[in-house]
């Protein structure tokens, strides 16, 4: 079993975070784990700590990535250098408690090949995080042709055949939780209360947060594209009616129509409507462009591995 935790600048959380999984896994005695911890270029003490935490319970690989990639080309190392039949993804900031991860291992022995942790509240989220969240997750929804399950983060469990079908897909442009609902497979749900944070502070601002929205609706749909055209087709139907309307109490009736408030408000209406339709082909272009450079996804920097004392009755999961 593989446990993946991405993190940049978590030097306030990892002991913690490290006791209690290491706790959790004690417990679990049956079972041989790995934690591969991703450092994604963080600049605080962070590195330094997870090439010394403990390894009496499991194995520990520590990864250090040569810059901040962020957190999806985090996720996509993890996957990458896991090597558990099966692997859990958590994040850093004990959000996602430790302590579910056996709920996680029987419903993966019960034959899930994905479990999803959905939270059933956010605690310490203001009330526009939660309602800008519950928006995202229902327009993503309704564009998209691979639905990803509302209010599930990045916090599952995926066995090893998903986790191989996801290392099979070749976009540069990841939105893992697209990516890891995509390939589908037999997926279970449990929910859970998310904490708040215990210390430190979140690394996500709300621009970068609107900017993996659209990574996340432009990835997995080309609704927006048909939408462009349905708006200006709709346009080019009022603007027609429109005309038809000016001629008609002009020649019929003889009424003079007033020009410069119907043309200023004509153009203005239709500078606005070209300007989001050039935003939308520039975001799928945008990603064209990425995806024809080649660039790989993230870049190693140091792989440090400490392996666990070797225990009889120990099996390989």
């Amino acid at each position: 079993m593989s446990l993946v935790v991405p993190l940049y600048n978590e030097q306030a959380v990892l002991a913690e975070l490290h006791h209690r999984v290491s706790g959790v896994i004690a417990s679990l005695r049956q079972v041989r784990f790995e934690i591969v911890y991703i450092d994604d270029g963080s600049i605080d003490a962070s590195w330094d700590i997870t090439q010394n935490l403990d390894n009496q319970y499991c194995d520990v690989r520590a990864i250090r990535l040569s810059r901040n990639f962020g957190k999806e080309a985090a996720l996509t190392a993890g996957l990458e250098h896991a090597q558990g039949d099966a692997v859990i993804l958590l994040d850093a900031d004990l959000q996602d408690p430790p302590e579910l991860i056996p709920s996680m291992i029987n419903s993966w022995l019960e034959g899930a090949d994905i479990v999803n942790m959905k939270r059933a509240y956010r605690h310490g989220e203001s009330w526009f995080k939660k309602a800008s969240a519950h928006a995202f997750y229902r327009i993503l929804n309704w564009v998209s042709d691979s639905p990803v399950e509302k209010d599930v983060g990045d916090f599952r469990l995926l066995t090893r055949t998903v986790v191989e079908a996801i290392k099979q897909l070749p976009e540069r442009n990841r939105y893992m939780k697209g990516l890891m609902s995509w390939p589908g497979f037999n997926q279970v749900t449990l929910e859970f209360e998310r904490p708040e944070r215990i210390a430190g502070e979140t690394k996500w601002n709300y621009f970068q947060l609107v900017r993996l929205a659209l990574s996340g609706i432009t990835s997995f749909s080309v609704k927006p594209l048909r939408f462009a055209t349905w708006v200006g087709a709709l346009i080019s139907c009022y603007a027609f009616l429109f005309a038809t309307w000016v001629v008609i109490k002009t020649v019929i009736f003889g009424e003079a129509v007033p020009g410069y408030p119907s043309i200023m408000l004509t153009l203005l209406a239709l500078g606005g409507v070209q300007l989001i339709a050039i935003g939308i082909l520039g975001e799928y272009i945008a990603r064209l462009f990425t995806e024809a450079k080649q660039r790989p996804v993230y870049l190693v920097m140091t792989d440090h591995f400490r392996q666990a004392p070797t225990q009889e009755n120990i099996h390989e999961a």
